[in-house]
């Protein structure tokens, strides 16, 4: 239960006695997990610990000003802040220690993050929303230095959205705007370009978000000499500080010790943020780290004596205790027995902790010995089985690893052998695997029946005098039907709004849903992205723009780390469905050249990654995309906005199939496989193989994530026995992958009477201007003799040899 007294109307000195008690006891209770969570990383029970010890107070006072409906995007030292809001017991702190992978008794991440890394749950079990209104809620952390900033930014924008738009059903997901978003960093990692990068456009939107700084004045070992201009980021951001003449931020700065100005302090910045809709960054100094950065080192080694004597002296828990004794709120010996008894308290939730998380693999352990002592009964090798059942039951605290280890490897000693015991055995391992696997590896994506691979179909629809209109048209009439059915929908990025975006797909729709919707933002890809995520995680309908795919290496990190994890890493209690809208293919030069797929791929697990060949194809993604929970990425043809399309009568309505490949044109020859620009050329080169007696068939790959989950690639090999994959990425890249799926996972291998080819682009990134393109790129030409290639080989007399 949150301990949020109300300190600023009288209340009597009993009550006030009651509420800094009950916060000391939480600081305590706090330090103490701390201190008994290092020794449990160093006698081995836990893998790693990165602890809160030392900036207890501040966060009792953070807490007490945090509401009902707010949001926490915060660092991996929070822990008090959590168990002062109720949202975490010593028990269930000890479980993440030990990475336990059951979400009752580990809610923050089923074991998936380490200690320190806080969740609470927006979605119900069949992933429907809370009313996040009517509870405190914190987004699922990550570790990466300052990359909880950038969602920070989207979750205060949320309120600002949610205040000023009309027409949005906010029931589950705000008051009015008038919920906080409230950010924590260590003072190091505001050395961060995406710290700056989001206090330049909070200050920019004027959101409500609060941020901590918690300033202990180390990173790890590197002082903040090393770290900060002038050693002090609140210094350094005076320009940042409001006036009367202009917006900016309040800028407050505290003692981490000094409890009564600490929560006065927190009281203010809760006030002007939530009222006013003006973000605050409170610097908080003087704290400390009692045990150093985390189990990984000890903080003797770079602090001097004199240092770790002024931490001791000025211990923000210390400090506390002195100041309840000096205020005669209660004895020495009146704390120094609740010290002794939540030093109790919290050995006793260790233990518990540690017994909830052992019993059922002790069980696992005990089932597989009476396995293993059956099999050796039997077996000719049962010597060296009964070695192994012996090895696995004298471990006192075993693993899943240990356990299913030993079971497989005594499966070998079998090998040959057929018995109703080794049958037992083999039952028991797929079992094990069948039901640990997916504690590890499950919610990579939505598995409720919002899933985006759900969302059937709808084929686009035409009047019988349907005319031939630009590319563009058919997005940008697609997108208008979307804001005006989803009053929760909005766009942002870099020329999006008053000029509607760089390709015109916008055009127009700012002036009529207004620049909250359709709106502009800086060339600041990491925040854009961010903005997405926060407003992802509170229920709007964000579409993120970034302008051109290159640019999308900005923002990778955030995608890769946070957007792709989010549901995974909170095991589907937290969802961030945010489509971010990109455009690339055959672009020209090293800069806009769209070749970085393969690396885009191999980050954005978890994220779909979809490649319509034209904006038909384009709008139906984003209509799908819409109603489902997976977030996407959705790369349109930058050179397709001015071709001519069909203009379909159901915009908004028609819906593209996510993980769905379409045959464009069937052939019996050789399969070809590409995607996006380099599709149309596909489809002119297979065109002019009729003339010289080849018919390919034509597939278009549209999702490359999830990737042809009906396998209808290796159906159409089974009818022709050749495949080629063309490709713009690199060579290794995009097509390696495809390769992949198409030989490793649908088993094309075995239909094949040729070796599988792919056609890349070169090596380097392209050259400009169309003959860079041609150059650089595979070309029409290039394409056919490729083709043309496959097929002398194959029958060198009907293909003679073209060149």
């Amino acid at each position: 239960m949150q301990t949020t007294p109300d300190l600023k109307n009288n209340i009597s000195f009993e009550d006030f006695k009651t509420e800094v008690l009950n916060d000391y006891k939480i600081a305590v209770r706090s330090r103490e997990c701390s201190l008994l969570g290092r020794r449990e990383v160093l006698t081995g029970k836990a893998k790693f610990g990165i602890f809160g010890d030392g900036k207890e107070v501040p966060q009792l006072a953070m807490a007490k000003a945090f509401q009902k409906g707010d949001w926490r995007s915060g660092y991996y030292r929070d822990q008090t802040f959590m168990m002062a809001i109720g949202e975490l017991t010593p028990e269930q702190f000890f479980a993440g220690l030990y990475a336990n992978t059951d979400i009752e008794q580990e809610p923050m991440s089923a074991g998936r993050q380490m200690g320190g890394h806080f969740v609470t749950h927006s979605l119900n079990n069949d992933g429907s929303w809370k009313n996040l209104t009517k509870q405190y809620n914190s987004s699922s952390d990550i570790s990466p230095t300052a990359g909880q900033m950038p969602r920070l930014l989207g979750l205060a924008q949320a309120s600002k959205i949610f205040r000023n738009v009309e027409g949005i059903n906010a029931s589950n997901f705000s008051v009015n705007g008038n919920e906080v978003a409230w950010g924590t960093i260590g003072n190091a990692s505001t050395s961060e370009g995406l710290f700056f990068e989001t206090i330049n456009a909070a200050g920019v939107l004027q959101v409500p978000m609060v941020i901590s700084v918690w300033d202990d004045e180390y990173g790890i070992s590197v002082h903040a000499r090393h770290q900060t201009t002038k050693e002090n980021i609140s210094e350094i951001l005076k320009g940042f500080q409001r006036d009367e003449n202009n917006k900016g931020y309040e800028i407050l700065r505290v003692k981490g010790w000094d409890y009564a100005n600490l929560i006065e302090t927190y009281q203010e910045a809760s006030a002007i943020a939530r009222e006013e809709h003006v973000p605050v960054l409170i610097h908080v100094t003087e704290l400390t780290q009692p045990q150093g950065h985390s189990t990984s080192g000890s903080h003797e080694r770079y602090k001097s004596p004199e240092r770790l004597n002024w931490e001791v002296q000025q211990d923000c828990n210390t400090r506390m205790r002195q100041w309840i004794i000096d205020s005669g709120i209660a004895t020495n010996e009146d704390l120094t027995e609740i010290d002794r008894v939540i030093k109790r308290e919290v050995k006793e939730a260790k233990r518990k902790a540690w017994t909830t998380f052992l019993k059922p693999v002790s069980d696992d352990q005990r089932e597989l010995v009476a396995v293993l002592k059956q099999v050796a009964e039997t077996s000719v090798n049962g010597v060296f089985i009964n070695k192994l059942k012996d090895s696995l039951e004298a471990i006192d605290e075993p693993t899943r690893k240990d356990i299913l280890s030993h079971g497989r490897r005594a499966l070998r000693y079998t090998i040959g052998e057929e018995s109703s015991k080794k049958d037992k055995l083999v039952q028991w391992i797929d079992k094990c695997l069948e039901e640990t696997q997916p504690k590890f590896s499950s919610h990579l994506y939505s598995e409720t029946e919002h899933s985006n691979i759900l969302i059937k179909e709808v084929k686009p629809t035409y009047d019988e005098k349907a005319q031939q209109v630009d590319g563009r048209i058919i997005l940008r009439d697609n997108f208008d039907v979307i804001f005006n059915k989803y009053p929760e929908a909005l766009i942002f990025g870099e020329d999006t709004g008053n000029i509607g975006d760089v390709n015109q797909g916008l055009e127009g729709l700012q002036e009529k849903y207004g620049e909250l919707r359709i709106a502009d933002a800086g060339i600041r890809e990491a925040t854009i992205v961010g903005q997405g995520i926060g407003m992802a995680l509170r229920g709007l309908k964000p579409i993120a723009e970034i302008q051109y795919l290159d640019y999308l290496m900005y923002a990778l990190q955030i995608i890769s780390d946070d957007l792709a994890t989010v549901h995974y890493r909170t095991k589907g209690k937290q969802k961030a469905p945010l489509i971010v809208r990109t455009r690339g293919h055959r672009l020209e030069g090293i800069w806009h050249s769209g070749s970085q797929m393969g690396g885009i791929l191999n980050l954005v697990k978890g994220v779909n990654v979809l490649v319509p060949r034209n904006m038909t194809k384009a709008a139906g993604f984003y209509n799908t995309l819409l109603q489902g929970d997976d977030p996407a990425i959705v790369v349109e043809c930058l050179n397709g906005y001015r071709l001519k399309e069909k203009m379909p009568n159901n915009l908004g309505y028609l819906k593209t199939p996510i993980g769905v490949v379409e045959t464009v044109k069937e052939g019996s020859d050789i399969t070809l496989v590409s995607y996006g620009s380099t599709l149309r050329i596909v489809e002119q080169v297979a065109t002019e193989l009729l003339a010289v007696g080849i018919d390919a068939e034509v597939i278009d790959v549209q999702s490359l994530m999830p990737f042809d989950l009906n396998h209808d690639i290796v159906k159409s090999i089974q009818k022709t026995n050749r495949v080629m994959i063309i490709d713009e990425d690199v060579p290794g890249g995009a097509s390696a992958y495809i390769l992949n799926e198409i030989i490793n996972k649908q088993n094309a291998y075995q239909y094949l009477d040729s070796q599988p080819k792919t056609l890349t682009a070169k090596e380097h990134r392209p050259a400009y201007g169309n003959d860079g393109d041609y150059f650089s790129k595979p070309s029409a030409e290039d394409i056919f003799e490729a083709i043309y290639g496959v097929m002398h080989e194959t029958n060198p007399e009907e293909f003679p040899k073209l060149r």
